[in-house]
């Protein structure tokens, strides 16, 4: 007889059939009543043991933390809480766990603070909070996934080691295998990357869109799904040394499809863990809640998780060019009594604070920003035909969500070979350095555009947590590579 998962047992009871499951033990009550959880679902199964049955010396063996086997009949449950229990007619302990070194960790049956949590990531998966959050993480991939897979797109992988440094985005890590304490060197007395074993300096990926961009323009329509590294020395609750990034790149597209593309995907992944983690998701919302209740009145969201969701799936979102923006912004009350940290001049890049404004106080609704200024933003952004003399702006694009600010960031991507290597003369960026870069515009050149998600801010969006440490398995900051 095979082991039936408990999320199965709980969706379609069979009762009066004879079943095993198999999990760990939450709480162990009167010697009596077991709480079994396996990881399938956030639920525990209720198991029912008559003491009687069974010698004292196995019964101590059922502790918190450990995992059992148990066999028995499926029966509706004559107790509150739950609908059906099983009643156990066989125990196996599968592997022990000391009470006593159990309360050192995060498996102790209390409420721990994240922090500690996080200094036992090993083992704070089975907790519920982390049971919830790990889950829907794969459902916010497998929607991804599914998302483009429907609508025909390829999905590449684009290399983790790069040899170009050319897109600016961040601080990169360096890969090598040449010796720290005693490098080759030239006679200036730099290193000699050619004895490397690339033959050239070479570092972690940033971004997968330039290589993207490439087999966009054969392939029509792909997207990227990998990991990414930032060498920035920052602690924040937003900042990651390695996270995963999504990409797509769409041949023939314009900003306005761009968009479309952005929405649709946001739409799809919100749409898909509400309809298919409704239990995990309902325990986040509540989690939650009970937090915002210790905090100031001034301090608290004012939707809830669930709410957020809706938000995002049942709203149109709003599009404004930059211009506009900065002028919603100057025209405000918030502005002119100067409840604003960041100043708010055209130029400039918007902050947080302001981005949250407009999606939460003007327009309560996404909303996706357009036609940012050129002097901040990336070589690679198509240059607008429209652009007012002195105010030259770029079609790139913003999307921007309650209680977190930027969401998406994209833009219809410069395909006039003439205008490009203009930018790269402006970014100092040697045309050696991305020559199969530009070859691309030589060739059958086309609009095209795309975009990037940040996975794990996409996650923190649909659990509701606060930190991004806290939305992937094991992460790595400054100072902290640890598991």
């Amino acid at each position: 007889m095979k082991r039936v998962k408990i999320s199965e047992i709980l969706r379609e009871p069979k009762l009066g059939t004879e079943t095993i499951v198999k999990g760990w033990v939450r709480a162990f009550r009167s010697n009596r009543f077991i709480q079994l959880n396996d990881g399938s679902t956030i639920n525990t199964l209720q198991a029912v043991v008559d003491f009687e049955q069974f010698d004292e010396s196995v019964l101590k063996k059922i502790t918190t933390g450990a995992a059992v086997g148990l066999k028995g009949l499926l029966v509706e449950s004559q107790g509150s809480g739950q609908s059906v229990e099983l009643q156990v007619s066989e125990v196996e302990i599968i592997g022990e766990a000391n009470p006593d070194d159990v309360q050192k960790t995060v498996m102790q049956p209390k409420k721990h603070s994240l922090e500690f949590l996080r200094e036992q990531a090993h083992l704070r998966f089975r907790t519920n909070t982390f049971g919830a959050v790990f889950r829907i993480r794969h459902a916010v991939s497998f929607a991804i996934h599914e998302f483009f897979n429907q609508r025909g797109f390829y999905y590449i992988h684009t290399p983790i080691i790069t040899g170009s440094d050319a897109e600016g985005a961040g601080e990169m890590f360096r890969v090598t295998t040449l010796d720290p304490t005693n490098p080759p060197l030239n006679e200036d007395g730099s290193v000699n990357y050619k004895e490397d074993f690339f033959g050239k300096p070479v570092n972690l990926t940033v971004s997968g869109q330039l290589e993207g961009e490439l087999a966009a323009l054969a392939l029509g329509q792909i997207y990227t799904f990998g990991p990414t590294f930032r060498a920035e020395n920052s602690n924040t609750s937003r900042h990651l040394a390695e996270f995963w990034m999504i990409e797509p790149e769409v041949a023939f597209n314009d900003i306005h499809d761009n968009m479309d593309l952005a929405e649709d995907m946001l739409k799809y992944i919100c749409s898909y863990v509400m309809n298919h983690f409704a239990d995990d998701l309902k325990f986040l919302s509540d989690r939650e809640a009970t937090e915002q209740q210790s905090k100031p009145q001034n301090e608290r969201t004012e939707l809830s998780l669930i709410e957020r969701l809706q938000f995002v799936t049942s709203n149109d979102f709003k599009r404004i060019t930059y211009t506009e923006a900065i002028d919603i912004l100057r025209n405000s009350n918030h502005y002119k009594k100067k409840k604003f940290q960041y100043e708010v001049d055209w130029g400039t890049d918007l902050q947080s604070e302001h981005e949250r404004y407009l999606v939460e106080k003007e327009f309560k609704r996404p909303v996706i920003i357009t036609d940012y200024p050129a002097s901040f933003k990336a070589f690679y952004m198509r240059r607008n035909d429209h652009s007012e003399p002195g105010r030259e702006t770029v079609a790139a694009m913003d999307i921007l969500f309650p209680g977190i600010g930027e969401m998406v960031g994209g833009s219809q991507r410069e395909e006039r070979l003439d205008v490009l290597k203009e930018k790269c003369a402006a970014f100092h960026i040697p045309e050696e350095d991305l020559w199969w870069y530009l070859d691309t515009r030589r060739f059958g050149s086309v609009p095209h555009a795309g975009f990037g998600l940040g996975f794990e801010r996409m996650v923190m969006f649909v659990t509701g947590m606060s930190n991004i440490r806290d939305v992937i398995p094991f992460p790595r900051t400054p100072q902290n590579a640890e598991f």
